[in-house]
């Protein structure tokens, strides 16, 4: 992916060229005086699992991964009568 970095200045004076520049595939990163401080990057239109935005989450760093031995399995939802959660939801909201 290409990137370029642009002051804070020139990004809002050219921002519909950018949208452009960043449609096609670029990174811009923003800084403002010459020190990085934001990053506009194009959104991904490819279809991904949860795992795989987690592994790209945690690859950024943004977020840590559970050791494998804490992660548990959820049980599966109990069955509720039709409409008996949404009567609960709006009860909730009611009070």
């Amino acid at each position: 992916m290409l990137s370029q970095n642009l002051g804070i200045r020139e990004v809002k004076t050219n921002l519909s060229k950018l949208m452009k520049r960043i449609q096609e595939g670029q990174e811009i990163i923003i800084t403002d005086r010459g020190k990085p401080i934001g990053k506009i990057v194009p959104i991904s239109s490819e279809k991904r699992s949860l795992e795989e935005r987690l592994q790209t989450l945690e690859n950024q760093g943004l977020v840590d991964s559970l050791p494998k031995r804490t992660r548990k399995q959820l049980p599966a939802p109990l069955p509720a009568p039709k409409g008996l959660a949404q009567k609960y939801l709006q009860e909730g909201r009611n009070q």
